[in-house]
Parts: C-alpha cells; sequence; structure tokens
C-alpha cells in the first residue's frame, strides 16, 4: 500500500466530497428559504395590486422599475452586497403588483377562483417534480440555457405581434403552452447550477428561480383561463 494514499473505510465520505456536499446543502437551504420568502412577499403584493389603482393605471412604470431593480440586483448579487436581498424583495414585490389586475379578472370570471387554484396547483407539482430531476439526473443540462433563452425571446416577440397586430387567441394559446415548455427546461436549468454550474451566491439563483416560477404560473394560467 502506498504510505502517501489515504484509506477511507467503505462507510466514510473522504472530506473533502463531504464539505462539498455539506456546501451545496447548505447553498440549497438558503437559496429555497430566500424563494419562499420571495413568492410570499409577490402574494401579498398581488393582493394588493388587485386592489391598486396604480397597478392597473401604470404598468408600464412598474414593469420599467422591475426590469431596473433585476439588472441591479445581478450586480449587487455578484458583489455579495448587502442590499441584495433587500432589493430582491422589492423586485418581487413590484412583480407581485403586476400580477395583480390579470390575477383579479381572471377571478371575475366564472370558476375564476378555481381555475387560479389549479395554475397554482399545477405550478408547484412541477416545480417540485423538475427541482428533484434537476438534481438527481445525470443528465447535464448546462448546454441547453441558450437554447431555452432563444425560444423565449421569440415568443415573446411573437406575444407582442399577436397583441398588438393580430389579436388570434389561438395563437395566443399556443405561445403559452411553448411558455410552459421554455420554463420548465429553465427550472431544470437553474436548478442544476446550484451542483454544477459553479453559483455560490443564493440571490443570483433564487432570482432565476422566482421568474421560472412566476412565468410558468402566468402561462398555465392563460391556459386553464381560456379553457373557461
Amino acid at each position: 500500500m502506498n504510505p502517501n494514499q489515504t484509506q477511507f473505510p467503505d462507510s466514510m465520505t473522504p472530506p473533502t466530497q463531504g464539505a462539498a456536499a455539506g456546501s451545496i446543502g447548505a447553498l440549497m437551504g438558503k437559496t429555497y428559504a430566500l424563494l419562499a420568502a420571495t413568492l410570499a412577499v409577490s402574494a401579498v403584493a398581488s393582493f394588493y395590486g388587485m386592489h391598486s389603482p396604480f397597478a392597473y393605471e401604470h404598468p408600464f412604470i412598474l414593469m420599467i422599475g422591475s426590469f431596473a431593480l433585476l439588472f441591479v440586483i445581478q450586480y449587487t448579487g455578484a458583489h455579495h452586497s448587502p442590499l441584495a436581498v433587500p432589493l430582491v424583495f422589492l423586485f418581487a414585490a413590484g412583480m407581485g403588483m403586476m400580477m395583480g389586475p390579470a390575477i383579479e379578472m381572471y377571478l371575475r370570471m366564472p370558476g375564476g377562483a378555481t381555475v387560479i387554484a389549479e395554475a397554482l396547483g399545477t405550478t408547484a407539482a412541477m416545480f417540485v417534480g423538475l427541482s428533484v430531476y434537476g438534481l438527481t439526473t445525470r443528465r447535464d443540462f448546462s448546454q441547453i440555457g441558450g437554447f431555452l433563452l432563444t425560444g423565449l425571446i421569440v415568443a415573446i416577440v411573437v406575444s407582442l405581434v399577436n397583441i398588438f397586430l393580430l389579436h388570434l387567441p389561438v395563437l395566443q394559446l399556443a405561445i403559452a403552452g411553448v411558455l410552459v415548455l421554455v420554463f420548465s427546461g429553465l427550472i431544470i436549468f437553474d436548478t442544476q447550477r446550484m451542483v454544477r454550474g459553479g453559483v455560490q451566491e443564493p440571490v443570483l439563483l433564487v432570482v432565476g428561480l422566482y421568474l421560472d416560477i412566476i412565468n410558468l404560473f402566468m402561462a398555465l394560467l392563460e391556459i386553464f383561463g381560456n379553457r373557461e
């Protein structure tokens, strides 16, 4: 036996592997705890937005402000600034307010509460299932990020054209279906970034997963609402 070679009993994990697993576990714990808090802030803000004249009258201000915050969060998160977490909550509040009027619109539909409940339940089930798959599969999804981003951009452009020019409900429903597939892939992609992508900042991971969940929910809401 090589005297320089350390032997570990079968029941033990080498220290470096154990430390790595512990680091990943801690990162996942922080990420999912912050994600849960962020979604809770969005839920409260959505309820407020349902009854706020500002959310109905100035959606573009909320949209521009949210996009601006997103860039600031990326910068502060990458530099480990203490401002990053408060900015994430502010971003979630703005996104929640933007969703408020849309949710209120569905609530006014016949069976609207059921539609929202189905969309929420399906989103939660898909997120859990896709996250577990992303964490346990041996397949590496790190190469599909560019493909998914391209699909997302194309879907947004086509959606805008349809909203302002074509006004085709069937096309909008098809776009929602594409978005469900895109954000499902992004959930797996962003989940694997915790264990394979080298991203060690919970704030940056949370923002990606948060946007995946919110947009998946809105796409499913449109699909289920169109059925009604």
